[in-house]
């Protein structure tokens, strides 16, 4: 019988993606040892099936997008998109789904790496069942913190594991371009990846159960996109169910509410996250496995001073961004806490997360471009702000027309009337992507309207819609 090796850290982080490097990164700054668990690739789902493949496949779609609106260019980019020469970009991108680079990196700030699941056995404890069979146990002198991310949350459909569905990771990696796809949901994963196989040549029909596309936007976000998916060439039906999904030689059948059938090759359920804690040994410490992790704002589980719940499985903000940026708290908190320095928990402090509460700040990749930060109009209301909303038509600023024959979009902001302040900003249209950071760090930095007169945009950008958008409320 082979003796269980036991290692003692001051912090063991489950998880090696996004977020628990950078947890790593920040305790290790701070000196404290570091050990990192993953079981999958080093990078986590953001590096090999999410962020970095996505935006890959969509960057040459959105760029022959622009280009067929410039003059001079468009007649050039007429032909179709090379598809094996996009996947290969995407492969690229991916490093080929090895993780070498990455693991190189986590070398580079002295963090050790135990490959394999991790799961918690006891509080400050972690054992490790490697590759081959063997275990290891880690002990955590200050803090273990559960970085392990979300999964794509499938619906109880019968019989839809024999029909072998797309998620938002074969949707992503697929090494062929379907003939037909069908797409579920009108979220983001949905959105973005619509866009990109109908572009490389799929005949893509979007099933959505809601009213519109991207519903947690303002609601001109979601028909704008779903305008540009509809002249593209997909098929978008909205308030559409799906009753049940079959395999029938090799083609998939989906039948909606209405009994409709609709036949592809693929289909892509984009239907939602669910927290990956259903294996990770929360039930050893009195929690519920499977479940969302609550935390406060230094990031640490309620009930349990030495853990801490990082990135989506805490379930504030399921971006990779935010992640990182919550990584960032928690590991200065983590350190704060076992150097005995003054906790700075106070909001916009350096050990809480305040951002994820009023600034949280996204970019949808698709033609056009939608990117918001904050709070939409409705949920301004919600919250029981009183605010005052004003729209600006993109198309009128002089930069938008020179970067985009016929270009069209649309900006929102949403002021404070109290505060003067704003509390959220919605830009569609393409290249807005760029844009939004200035938006969040007014919102982040509860920039006063008086203020943003003195930013000055420069002459001709898109970004002067700033100075329409402050005359908008100026006059309204």
């Amino acid at each position: 019988m082979t003796e269980t090796e036991t290692n003692t850290y001051d912090v063991v982080v489950l998880g090696a993606g996004p977020v628990g490097e950078n947890v790593a990164d920040r305790t290790r700054a701070a000196g404290l040892t570091t050990a990192i668990v993953e079981s999958e690739l080093v990078g986590g789902e953001c590096s090999y099936w999410a962020c970095m493949p996505s935006k890959a496949l969509l960057r040459p779609v959105i760029a022959r997008a622009d280009a067929r609106r410039v003059p001079g260019l468009r007649q050039s980019v007429q032909g179709p998109l090379d598809a094996s020469a996009v996947l290969a970009h995407r492969d690229y991108y991916t490093s080929d789904w090895k993780d070498d680079g990455q693991v190189g990196w986590l070398d580079s700030i002295g963090a050790d790496l135990h490959r394999g699941h991790g799961r918690l056995t006891g509080p400050r404890t972690v054992t490790v069942t490697g590759p081959d069979g063997g275990e290891r146990v880690l002990t955590a002198r200050h803090a273990v913190a559960v970085c392990t991310g979300s999964r794509a949350a499938l619906p109880g459909l019968p019989g839809l594991d024999a029909v072998k569905p797309w998620t938002s990771r074969e949707a992503t990696s697929s090494k062929a371009v379907p003939g037909r796809l069908i797409v579920i949901g009108g979220g983001v994963v949905a959105t973005e990846m619509a866009t990109v196989w109908q572009a490389l040549g799929s005949q893509v029909t979007m099933l959505v159960r809601g009213k519109s596309l991207l519903p947690r936007m303002e609601p001109f976000a979601g028909e704008l996109i779903a305008e540009a998916l509809s002249e593209a060439g997909a098929d978008v039906r909205t308030g559409t169910s799906v009753e049940s999904v079959t395999r029938e030689n090799g083609t998939v059948v989906a039948l909606t509410g209405t009994g409709e059938r609709i036949e592809a090759d693929e289909i892509l359920f984009a239907t939602g996250r669910a927290p990956r804690t259903d294996d990770v040994g929360l039930e050893s410490i009195g929690l519920d496995p499977g479940s969302w992790l609550p935390v406060d704002d230094s990031l640490r589980v309620t009930g349990h001073d030495w853990l801490y719940a990082v990135g989506d499985v805490n379930h504030r903000a399921l971006l990779t961004h935010q992640g990182k940026y919550q990584a960032r708290i928690a590991g200065a908190a983590i350190a704060a806490r076992a150097t005995g320095e003054t906790l700075l928990a106070e909001p916009w402090g350096a050990h809480a997360a305040t951002a994820d509460h009023t600034a949280v700040p996204q970019v949808v990749f698709t033609d056009p471009e939608a990117a918001a930060v904050g709070l939409s109009l409705a949920e301004a209301e919600e919250a029981g702000h009183r605010v005052k909303a004003v729209d600006v038509d993109l198309s009128t600023v002089a930069g938008a027309g020179l970067y985009a024959d016929g270009y069209q979009g649309r900006a929102r902001m949403v002021v404070d009337i109290e505060d003067e302040i704003l509390r959220g900003v919605t830009f569609v249209g393409p290249g807005v992507g760029e844009l939004i950071h200035s938006a969040t760090i007014a919102v982040a930095g509860r920039v006063p309207v008086g203020r943003l007169w003195h930013a000055v945009p420069s002459y001709p950008t898109i970004s002067e819609v700033w100075l329409r958008l402050l005359e908008a409320y100026r006059d309204a």
